[in-house]
């Protein structure tokens, strides 16, 4: 042990800067809040996402059996979405926040406050289960945030405007941590997103560790104590694989490529219908619904599957490829990419819900479709498709690719360069592509 010398300098400025911080009493007030403040977000999140798991499973399976149906036939999308249109149309024009952002924006924006909760927690409710192809990742951040926001009224007025924007981040952070696996991912992406650095960094960052892994923990317990279906974002079955080769990367590389493309091509499709639904907003809310309809319909008509594998936020679809992706044949994969990224782009621009979902599955779907190349294995292909997906769609490379390493698991620690390079690849294709400000960049 060294002992520093007499004259050492005085530690830097911004050091001192976030020990006064860390330090003082307003912020232990504020770290101890975002702790209790992760039990309720949790529980709100856990009746969100049951319900909305319950609702679909009622739509896609029970209803269709009620009426003679094994699986639900090509038609079933058609009234399913009209409906869903029909509900979401008086929620976009008349209620506060109008259901939310719009999902072409990624997940960035202002935290959704409390007056705007309520309509974008039923838009969510109404729309999502009846099969619109978005995720339920933003309207359980608006969850997070908002309940969040509410408790910023108790605080001190002195003190309110300052825990404001701390508190809605670890709200949202709590929220969308509970089905992305964890506080890993969802506090990643937060750094990511955030772009800040030094005592700014670690200042937000404790809180949003603290709410969220608190929120996690109260969502998976509760989870397992009811037994219900919580919907987190998993693959449980991943087909062992060896070590990525060159043959994965020559192949992989022009696939993280065309997934960004693909990703680009559907954001850029969701841009327009924007446009087009600023004016005649209901009919065209109502019109962009049923045009997803068709879409989900089409994919059954063409492969003779089910439509319920385009439809929804492709959780569902996502486990079930990665667990046997030989059964899927290859014009079937190209169906889903093309109808569902077809009805993606459509919902990303007219209908509210999260972006990442389906990307994720869109990505891991054009991967494993090209893996019948020679020297391009399943498991890579699986690995570099939801890294890729991910990054094209958020902006954000670092969180796609750590979400990838933690969905497939075991086989991670191997795949992870590749799932690094595709991740990047996918990134800046897409900043290529996308004729958008820089300043839109990351969602």
């Amino acid at each position: 042990m060294t002992t520093p010398p007499a004259h050492a300098p005085a530690a830097p400025a911004a050091e001192q800067s976030l020990r006064r911080t860390l330090m003082g009493p307003g912020y232990r007030r504020l770290l101890l809040l975002c702790v209790l403040l992760g039990v309720p977000i949790a529980l709100a999140c856990f009746f969100f996402v049951g319900l909305q798991h319950q609702l679909q499973h009622w739509v896609w399976t029970s209803l269709p059996e009620a009426v003679g149906y094994d699986a639900p036939p090509w038609w079933w999308p058609l009234p399913a979405l009209l409906l869903a249109g029909l509900l979401l149309a008086p929620i976009v024009t008349r209620m506060p926040g109008g259901g939310g952002h719009l999902p072409v924006n990624g997940l960035g924006g202002a935290p959704v406050g409390t007056r705007a909760l309520p309509g974008a927690v039923l838009a969510a409710l109404a729309t999502l289960p009846l099969g619109v192809v978005l995720g339920p990742e933003a309207p359980l951040m608006a969850v997070g945030s908002g309940l969040a926001l509410l408790a910023v009224r108790w605080a001190p007025e002195r003190e309110s405007e300052k825990a404001a924007g701390i508190l809605a981040a670890a709200g949202s952070t709590a929220a969308i941590s509970t089905i992305l696996g964890g506080p890993v991912v969802a506090s990643v992406l937060l750094i990511e997103g955030a772009g800040l650095a030094g005592a700014r960094l670690v200042a937000l960052l404790l809180p949003c560790l603290l709410a969220s892994a608190t929120g996690a923990l109260v969502f998976t317990g509760f989870g397992h104590w009811t037994g219900l279906e919580i919907g987190a974002l998993a693959l449980h079955d991943v087909p062992p694989g060896a070590n990525p080769d060159a043959g994965d990367f020559l192949w992989g590389v022009p696939t993280a490529a065309l997934i960004a493309v693909v990703i680009s091509l559907g954001r850029g499709l969701g841009r327009h219908t924007v446009t087009w639904t600023r004016r005649r907003t209901a009919p065209r809310t109502v019109a962009c619904a049923v045009a997803v309809g068709c879409c989900l319909a089409a994919y059954a008509l063409i492969t003779g599957r089910s439509p319920a594998e385009a439809a929804l936020s492709g959780q569902a679809t996502l486990g079930v490829l990665a667990a046997d992706p030989h059964a899927w044949p290859v014009g079937a994969l190209v169906a889903l990419v093309a109808c569902k990224g077809l009805a993606w782009g459509i919902a990303l621009g007219g209908l509210r819900g999260g972006p990442i979902f389906p990307a994720v599955l869109l990505g891991t779907a054009t991967a494993v479709a090209l893996s019948g190349l020679p020297g391009f294995g399943v498991t890579p292909a699986l690995a570099l498709g939801v890294s890729a997906g991910a990054a094209a769609v958020t902006g954000l490379p670092l969180s796609s690719a750590v979400l990838a390493v933690l969905l497939t698991g075991g086989d991670a620690y191997d795949q992870m360069p590749l799932i690094v390079t595709a991740s990047v690849v996918a990134f800046v294709v897409a900043q290529l592509v996308r004729r958008t400000p820089p300043s839109e960049a990351g969602a």
